[in-house]
């Protein structure tokens, strides 16, 4: 395997790990962004009233985004698996 092969296949992992977790994280940023304004307003700084509520969203993200998590990673498993053998061969040329 060659480094531009190499160096292909590392933004393909980075890339995919950002957009499986964009929508867990995402909802994560948008709920703690409203708690925070909120807690900005009314001048309540308590830690657990931002903490639980980014977690609840955060889970509910995931419940909702796991079969895209999953069809995403099954489909960038097969790619990679599948197109080993063809950059093996290609070292070989």
């Amino acid at each position: 395997m060659d480094t531009s092969s190499a160096v292909d296949i590392g933004q393909q992992a980075i890339m995919m790990a950002l957009t499986i977790s964009a929508p867990v994280l995402l909802a994560g940023l948008i709920v703690g962004l409203s708690i925070g304004l909120v807690q900005a307003l009314t001048q309540i700084q308590e830690q657990t009233v931002a903490f639980v509520p980014k977690i609840v969203a955060m889970i509910l993200a995931l419940l909702f985004s796991l079969h895209f998590m999953a069809n995403k990673m099954l489909e960038y498993s097969h790619d990679l698996i599948g197109n080993a053998s063809e950059r093996v061969m290609n070292n070989f040329e």
